[in-house]
This record gives structure tokens, C-alpha cells and sequence, in this order.
């Protein structure tokens, strides 16, 4: 599958996804164990090397987490990053001692030797600190090839046995030439070739595809979103109709989203698809529901008996396509230590554990940004590879409190033009997520000479890069006048918007 692999073990940093993107951006395969990963799934992973992440401890602490340390012994190159780095010194007999400053944020790096793993790196440039400890005394072999005013060692190398090590975090964007050195480990120390290329993803991947399947079948439910929808496509590319996918109509879609997908997938791609219309079904479920966790649980647990019903009608189906991403696949292991167990992802378990499939899940390696590339690769329109995130309960969480047929009408009208004035603005790239809540209050107004008693609309936009942070969108003044004054123009029963400028924490972005 793939030759040229590094392995990241993961010491609890929060830019320990970033490393493995960083180096796939350069085409080379990255995946990212725990820390205590045994050494005998490192060796089967055979990787060209590893890289030590950050992390919040200090290994001055009793009971620091740390690796085998055979990982020292593989013959491999060893990159060790801010806690990796003061790992690496001490474990091979150097002195590590907590700094009487703690250094966090920009600082000046100043190259001392440009040799091969700081190769093409200006003699000045800005790097990004994250620290509480200090290297005291270098190990045997080492020598420094970079410092900063604070950090004697800011970056030091043992070229004879490959490992290198940095003070500050070469992955994040606060690093000027941050990529270009991590390159710089992958190509030139690990002498790894670019070949993590999504056209080779998908020539093994469906032929991978292919071999587990056989003569079978398989369902999925394919929901339209960026994620289902390129599952849809890969696995159609590698078994055409021994797959079907199941679309099901919950009644809290936006506006014209259930005639979209019909037209791709069945019209466009000509893939087998079901359409279940289950808009009666559900609204009747969750009539007189008002608390967000119980709206997201029926409708979660209604979804998998529509689901289920329908997939018991394709005989031979025995296998279940998921759009599980890495990050899902990272977040629901348990990694004892540094990092803290992260919530069980909806995407990981799920169906079919109610039902007796086999999973097949193509996309458990990559990102998102690499599954938006993938689906550009297969003809997926711009439109659907880029769509803002949609949750998987629908309108149904934007409309707060109780839920009718009128509520969500007046939402999908106001969201509708929420995204449109964001589109024609040229603004829809940029933000991470835009869509409009229904309140479950009622404002005084006036239209035309009377008054008027009716709904709220809030209109929430977010900057974002994951989601697991965000920030609200400083919209322009005139998109935001345009948006108002639309909604209230055009959609019968609103006579009041207001704009929710709250960032992610505290709040949260979906309003339930």
C-alpha cells in the first residue's frame, strides 16, 4: 500500500494531528499511535521514521509518559518534538531541568548549522514556543544547530544516528518555515519519496474494496454530505450495483436538499438509490420534544430503525460502507495518559452493532481536507465537496424548543438566504459554518402601518479550521443589512433577526 510512512506517536499535544498533515501534505503517508503503542505493531508498521510529539507533561514528573525505548534502537530517524525533545535527551543520558522562564509564543530562531535537517532555513526566522523545561546538558553525540535568546538549545542533532530535535512546534502556522524543515526530515533524513497521492488512494482503495466484497452486496446511507457522498462514489467506482445506497428523507434537510441529491447520485452517477420519505415519521416522533439531547437521540435511534427496515430488503447485502474519518478513528482510542479520552464519535460504532454488517470503511485514513480532494478527483461538484458541516440531526437542532411543520418551513426560507448572500458575497470558503436558528420567542414589529407580533431569527457564522474551536464571522455590514432585510421581506412570519457573535468556548456552535 503505502512504502514510505512516519509514524507520529502521540504524547497528548493538541497539534499532534497537524504533524501527520503536515507531512501528508507533502505526500507522504502519516499515521499517529498512541504513545505506549507496542513495539511489535511499531515494527509492522515499518516506518522510514518517527516523530515524538509535544505533550503537557514534564519528564521531570514521576511517571512522565514515555515510550518503549527500543523505538531508539529500530536504526530508524527519530525526530523528537518540544516534550519529545527534552524525551530524547533525557532517556539518552542528557540533562532535562524546568526553566526558570517559561517560554510561550513567538520567538527568533537562529540557525547555528544548516546541514542537512536545517537545510534552506534562513538564519533568522520566527518560531512558535511552547515550553516549561530546558535541555541542561546534551546528550552524548549531540550538538546544537539552532538556539533562541531564551533557548540555549532550541534545535539539536545527532546526524550520525539520525535523530534530530526541536524546542519549538515546526507544525503550526506561527512557524514561518516550520513545513520546510519537517520536509526536510521526511525527504532528505528519512529519504522518503512523494507518493501519498489521492490517485493511488483510489486505485488501492477500490481494488481493496472489490476484494472484500466479492460477489456480496453492500448498503449506505448515503445523506448528501461531503463525507457519504464520496464513500458513495469510491465504493460505486469499485463494485457499481452490488452497492446501494439508502437516502433517507428525515424532514429536516434545508431547502431543495433532498431534490439535490436524487439528481447527483441518481440522475448524474447513476448509483442504485433508495429514497425513503420519512418526513411524517419523524415529526410525529418528535412532537412535543424540546430538550436538545433527547431531539438528537430520537432521531438518531429513528434514522437506524428507517434504516434498517429498508436494508433488510436487499438481499445479499452484507456489508455497510461509513464515512469514518481519521480524526473519528484517532479520538475514539484511548490514549492512557497525556491526552484525555475524547467523546466516542458518532461515526465509529453506530449501525452496526444494531445490525449484523460487515463495515467497510474506505476513508478511516484520511482528513477532511484530504476527503474534499478525494471527491474533486472523483467529479463530486465543488458544491458538495465543500459544503459547510451539516449536523447529522438536521434542522431540528436550530429550531429550538418544539418542532413543526410551520417552524421549519419559516428555517429552511431563512437559511436558504443565509447562504446564498454569504455565496454571492464570496464569502462561503471562508467560513466555516453559516446557517440560521429558529428562537422559540415571538418580537413586536411593525410592517406597513401595523403591528406585527412574530418569529426571531438568529443568524450564526463562524471562522473555524476543525471545528474543535471557532470563532464568530466578522461579516460585512452589507451582507449582514442584505441577509436582515431579505429574511424579513421574504419569509412570512419573521419580523426580527439578530446576529450571534458568541466564539467556541463557551459557546458551542450549533445552538442545541
Amino acid at each position: 500500500m503505502h512504502n514510505d510512512k512516519i509514524l507520529v506517536l502521540d504524547f497528548g499535544s493538541q497539534y499532534t494531528q497537524l504533524i501527520a498533515r503536515r507531512i501528508r501534505e507533502g505526500k507522504v503517508y502519516s499515521e499517529i499511535f498512541p504513545f505506549n503503542a507496542p513495539m511489535a505493531k511499531i515494527r509492522a508498521f515499518n516506518p522510514k521514521g518517527v516523530v515524538l510529539s509535544g505533550g503537557p507533561s514534564s519528564v521531570c514528573d514521576k511517571g512522565a509518559p514515555a515510550p518503549d525505548m527500543a523505538v531508539f534502537k529500530l536504526g530508524i530517524p527519530v525526530l523528537g518534538i518540544c516534550y519529545g525533545m527534552q524525551l530524547m535527551a533525557h532517556h539518552l543520558a542528557g540533562k532535562v531541568a524546568r526553566s526558570s522562564k517559561r517560554e510561550y509564543g513567538s520567538a527568533e530562531l537562529i540557525v547555528d548549522d544548516d546541514a542537512d535537517f536545517l537545510w534552506g532555513i534562513s538564519q533568522k526566522s520566527k518560531v512558535w514556543m511552547s515550553h516549561g523545561d530546558r535541555i541542561e546538558k546534551l546528550p552524548k553525540g549531540f550538538s546544537v544547530i539552532a538556539h533562541t535568546a531564551n533557548s540555549p538549545v532550541a534545535a539539536m542533532a545527532d546526524a550520525e544516528r539520525h535523530f534530530y530535535a526541536l524546542q519549538f512546534h515546526p507544525e503550526v502556522v506561527h512557524t514561518d518555515e516550520g513545513t520546510r524543515i519537517l520536509h526536510n526530515f521526511v525527504y532528505t533524513v528519512c529519504g522518503c519519496k512523494p507518493t501519498w497521492e489521492m490517485s493511488s488512494f483510489i486505485e488501492w482503495s477500490t481494488a481493496a474494496v472489490r476484494d472484500m466484497v466479492g460477489r456480496k452486496k453492500v448498503v449506505c446511507a448515503l445523506s448528501g454530505g461531503v463525507d457519504s457522498s464520496v464513500v458513495a462514489l469510491l465504493v460505486h467506482k469499485a463494485i457499481g450495483d452490488k452497492l446501494t445506497c439508502i437516502f433517507v428523507d428525515n424532514g429536516l434537510l434545508r431547502k431543495g436538499e433532498a431534490d439535490k441529491v436524487k439528481k447527483t447520485f441518481k440522475g448524474h452517477f447513476h448509483l442504485k438509490l433508495i429514497h425513503v420519505d420519512a418526513q411524517k415519521r419523524f415529526l410525529k416522533k418528535l412532537k412535543g420534544i424540546t430538550d436538545p439531547e433527547k431531539k438528537r437521540k430520537m432521531i438518531g435511534n429513528e434514522f437506524i430503525a428507517v434504516f434498517e427496515e429498508e436494508a433488510k430488503k436487499i438481499q445479499g447485502a452484507e456489508f455497510l460502507a461509513q464515512g469514518t474519518l481519521y480524526p473519528d478513528v484517532i479520538e475514539s482510542v484511548s490514549f492512557k495518559g497525556p491526552s484525555a479520552v475524547i467523546k466516542s464519535h458518532h461515526n465509529v460504532g453506530g449501525l452496526p452493532e444494531v445490525m449484523q454488517l460487515q463495515l467497510i470503511e474506505p476513508l478511516r485514513e484520511l482528513f477532511k481536507d484530504e476527503v474534499r480532494v478525494l471527491g474533486e478527483e472523483l467529479g463530486l461538484s465543488e458544491e458538495i465537496c465543500w459544503r459547510h458541516p451539516f449536523p447529522g440531526p438536521g434542522l431540528a437542532i436550530r429550531c429550538i424548543g418544539d418542532i413543526t411543520e410551520d417552524k421549519l418551513n419559516i428555517l429552511r426560507e431563512a437559511d436558504a438566504i443565509v447562504l446564498e448572500e454569504i455565496k454571492v458575497a464570496g464569502l462561503y470558503r471562508e467560513i466555516w459554518q453559516a446557517f440560521a436558528v429558529i428562537l422559540p420567542i415571538k418580537s413586536v414589529g411593525v410592517m406597513g402601518d401595523e403591528r406585527t407580533y412574530e418569529n426571531v431569527i438568529a443568524v450564526r457564522a463562524v471562522t473555524s479550521l476543525d471545528g474543535m474551536t471557532a470563532d464568530w464571522a466578522k461579516l460585512p455590514y452589507e451582507v449582514m443589512g442584505t441577509i436582515s432585510n431579505r429574511i424579513i421581506n421574504e419569509v412570512k412570519g419573521v419580523n426580527r433577526v439578530v446576529f450571534d457573535i458568541t466564539s467556541k468556548p463557551p459557546g458551542t456552535i450549533e445552538w442545541e
